[in-house]
């Protein structure tokens, strides 16, 4: 856009940065979603030099630590920034940091904020393993009970007897409301829209090639900083792509879900630890701290199904009426980033996105619908490849469009995020010339 329409109020994106993203439980084991989030603000701060100058912080989380869920403010107070700083913590499942963004962009137009880091991190690692109910409800009255002696916990463990149901299990992370896995939802999806396990693993493999691809061109060097995880041992890049994937090896993998269905480990994102965050300031700091913008959100739209129908859908609703808001079309867009929860979900919501009566059913009149060419979506990989650490996911793909529109390598883009609760999320980015 002309710098003539943008407005002092305006709210730009000038920077962002991530950490590596890594499989849970293996390089990141001894990092919290805290610990991870400052340090991608501690980077961001350093690069762009505003430190002195932040107004606020937003911060996305799903996995929230039960003691300190803003996870936002002790973020601030880990880092140079001033405690008087402004923070709070959002969670909307996966699109948590692309909420943060938006919130803040919302928050500066307003004129209530200049300056605001918005991101999220994740640390699969950390979740807390629940304890059993039984276990709970017996002894958490005479732990919590100050008066409570040796005889006390005798007669709680008597009552624990039969000693049953007591170790502590895996989390299920189902959605309450079905008890259906979101793997589950993905496979009965693809089956209803007649998507094959041979295009999910086709989609699987181009991610990877890409994503690869972009690593070894340096794409993502201004974007990811090393994190130390030892003294001497680092990680400096991704961990999860596997750039010498092919179609035969996942064509291999059986389904994980369901006995007949088509989601694989090789078509599905991994459990993944991260953080990312991203800059967004008014165009009038920008121009006042001598910073040049990349890009600014343009609209934004969030949407909401029955999760008993299909769960990860809303993005074809969210996706038409984030252009409509622009006043602009899925033609008008030269980059097209979908988060990749499955490859089989990305293909159902590009099934329906060009479906003109879904599009009138479920986004209202006006809403127009339209296939994407696909040489436009996730053109340096997706989710899949690179990795989904849930809260953070958002503000990479955010961060990775408006570097690709800063360098000149479209004018817009369309964003859009599945998340659990049947919740979708979309929002154009337009270049800031």
């Amino acid at each position: 856009m002309s710098t003539d329409t943008i407005s002092d109020n305006t709210a730009v994106i000038v920077d962002g940065v991530r950490t590596p993203f890594v499989r849970a439980f293996h390089e990141y084991n001894s990092l919290d979603t805290i610990e991870l989030g400052r340090l991608a603000v501690r980077e961001l701060l350093r690069r762009s030099g505003v430190t002195r100058h932040v107004d606020a912080v937003i911060w996305g989380g799903v996995i929230l630590p039960a003691t300190v869920p803003n996870t936002g403010r002790e973020i601030v107070l880990e880092t140079d920034l001033s405690p008087t700083v402004e923070a709070f913590t959002v969670t909307r499942a996966c699109s948590s940091s692309l909420l943060a963004i938006t919130q803040a962009a919302a928050a500066i137009e307003r004129g209530e904020f200049d300056v605001v880091i918005a991101g999220g991190s994740e640390s699969v690692s950390s979740a807390e393993v629940p304890l059993p109910r039984k276990l709970i409800r017996t002894m958490a009255p005479v732990v919590m009970d100050g008066k409570s002696g040796p005889l006390d916990f005798l007669g709680a463990l008597a009552q624990l007897a039969p000693f049953t149901d007591l170790v502590p299990r895996m989390p299920r992370v189902a959605e309450r409301s079905t008890g259906e896995l979101m793997g589950e939802a993905a496979d009965d999806m693809c089956r209803r829209n007649g998507i094959s396990r041979a295009a999910q693993d086709e989609m699987a493999m181009g991610s990877h090639r890409r994503a690869a691809q972009a690593v070894i061109s340096g794409r993502f060097r201004d974007e990811i900083f090393p994190v130390e995880i030892s003294p001497g041992r680092s990680v400096y890049t991704d961990t999860i792509i596997r750039g010498n994937i092919d179609y035969a090896k996942l064509a291999q993998l059986r389904p994980v879900f369901r006995k007949n269905g088509t989601v694989t480990a090789g078509n599905a994102s991994a459990l993944t630890d991260g953080a990312a965050c991203t800059l967004v300031m008014s165009y009038r700091k920008a121009r006042e701290l001598g910073l040049k913008p990349k890009a600014r959100l343009m609209s934004w739209h969030y949407s909401g199904v029955d999760p008993r129908d299909q769960l990860l859908i809303g993005p074809a609703i969210s996706m038409p009426l984030a252009l409509k808001r622009a006043g602009l079309t899925a033609a008008d867009m030269d980059i097209v980033e979908i988060h990749e929860a499955f490859t089989g979900q990305v293909l159902c919501v590009l099934k329906a996105f060009a479906s003109q009566e879904f599009v009138s059913r479920h986004a209202g009149e006006g809403a127009v619908a339209s296939e994407i060419a696909p040489h436009k979506i996730n053109i340096h990989g997706g989710s899949v490849a690179i990795g989904h650490p849930f809260a953070a996911t958002g503000a990479r793909i955010v961060n990775t469009v408006a570097n690709s529109l800063g360098r000149g390598e479209g004018r817009r883009a369309l964003i859009s995020i599945c998340a659990a609760g049947g919740l979708g999320a979309a929002a154009v980015l337009e270049k800031v010339d």
